[in-house]
C-alpha cells in the first residue's frame, strides 16, 4: 500500500522548475545505466561535467540510456572554454550535433572573458541550442572579488542575450562561485538576485551537497532549479524536496496543510458521489419495480400493459 501523505506539490516532467542535474564526473557506466533506470523520473537532466565527455569510451552507451529514459544532457561549460581558448568553436559544435545535445553550456569559469564577451557566444549558439549560461568564477579568490551586484548585471545579460537559464557557479566541491572558499553560502548574492526580481524559474542553483540543497529548498521552496547533484543524490534530495527528511521536516508546513485540505475536500467530494450514485440506482430499482407492478396488474384484469401496446 502507499502512505498518502500530505506533502509539497512537485512539478512533473518534462518540467521547468524543480528541475535536478546530476554530474557525472566520470562514474562508472554500470552505476550510471543503474541510477539512471531506478530514479529517472527524478533526473531531468546529466551534465557530463568540464571535459570528462573527451575521454569517456561510454558516451555513446550513456547517451543512448539517457534517451530511452527521458533524460536531457549537456557538456560542461569548462569544454566550451577549451575549444574557445584553441579556436575551434566550430569543431565543438559540430561535437555537440554529432552527439544529438539539444542544450549547451557557455560560460566563462576559468578562461578570462569578459561577461559580454560570454553574452556574445550565448547570442550566437542560441541560433542552434538552448543554451544553460553560467555565472561565478571557479578560482576562489576570483570569485569573491566578484560583488552581488556583478552577479546580477552578468545574470541580467546573460538572460536578453538569450539563455534559456543561468546557473550559479559552486564547482563539484562547493567552495567557489556562490559559495565562499570554505563552504558557506553567500547570501548577499542570493539576496541581491532575489532583490533583483529575477524569476527564480530562470534560474538553476549549483548544489553539490546537503547543506547547499537544504538551503536552496528553504529560500526557494520544494520546487528550485539544482545542479551538480550527485549520481549517490537523486532520492535524497527528492526527500528533501518534499519534507521526508529531517533537515526539511518543518519547511512546508504551509504546503502540507493546503496539500491535506485538498486531499480532504476530494475525499469528500468522492463519498458524496458515491451516495448519489447510490440514490439513483435505488431510485431506477424502484421505478422498474413500479413497471412490474403495473403489468401484472394489466395481466390480471385482462388488458395489455401500456408497453405492449402496437402504435
Amino acid at each position: 500500500m502507499n502512505l498518502e501523505l500530505a506533502l509539497p506539490r512537485r512539478t512533473c516532467k518534462p518540467r521547468h522548475s524543480g528541475l535536478t542535474v546530476l554530474i557525472d564526473n566520470g562514474v562508472p557506466y554500470r552505476l550510471f545505466m543503474d541510477t539512471i533506470e531506478s530514479a529517472s523520473g527524478y533526473i531531468d537532466f546529466v551534465k557530463f561535467g568540464w571535459g570528462t565527455s573527451v575521454v569517456t569510451p561510454t558516451l555513446r552507451q550513456k547517451i543512448a540510456c539517457l534517451f530511452e529514459h527521458n533524460v536531457d544532457y549537456f557538456f560542461g561549460g569548462t569544454l566550451f572554454e577549451k575549444c574557445l581558448a584553441q579556436n575551434k568553436l566550430d569543431d565543438y559544435i559540430k561535437f555537440c550535433k554529432q552527439y544529438k545535445a539539444s542544450y549547451v553550456e557557455i560560460s566563462n569559469g576559468t578562461l578570462p572573458i569578459s561577461n559580454k564577451e560570454k553574452a556574445g557566444y550565448i547570442r550566437e549558439f542560441s541560433k542552434h541550442f538552448y543554451v544553460f549560461s553560467e555565472v561565478g568564477h571557479k578560482d576562489p579568490e576570483r570569485a569573491g572579488g566578484q560583488s552581488s551586484a556583478d552577479w546580477v548585471d552578468a545574470i541580467c545579460e546573460d538572460m536578453e542575450a538569450g539563455a534559456y537559464k543561468v546557473i550559479t557557479e559552486a564547482r563539484e566541491s562547493g567552495t567557489s562561485g556562490i559559495c565562499s572558499k570554505t563552504g558557506e553560502l553567500r547570501m548577499d548574492v542570493v539576496e541581491e538576485i532575489l532583490q533583483a526580481g529575477i524569476h527564480l524559474d530562470a534560474m538553476i542553483f549549483e548544489a553539490p551537497n546537503k547543506n547547499l540543497q537544504t538551503s536552496f529548498i528553504k529560500i526557494a521552496g520544494p520546487n528550485v532549479n539544482l545542479a551538480n547533484i550527485p549520481f549517490s543524490d537523486p532520492i535524497p534530495l527528492e526527500t528533501l524536496r518534499l519534507g521526508l527528511r529531517s533537515d526539511t521536516f518543518f519547511a512546508f508546513q504551509a504546503e502540507e496543510a493546503a496539500a491535506a485540505k485538498e486531499t480532504e475536500g476530494a475525499g469528500e467530494a468522492a463519498e458524496a458521489g458515491e451516495v448519489l450514485e447510490a440514490e439513483e440506482v435505488r431510485e431506477a430499482e424502484e421505478a422498474g419495480e413500479l413497471l412490474d407492478a403495473d403489468a401484472q396488474l394489466a395481466r390480471v384484469s385482462g388488458m395489455p400493459d401500456a408497453g405492449s401496446q402496437d402504435n
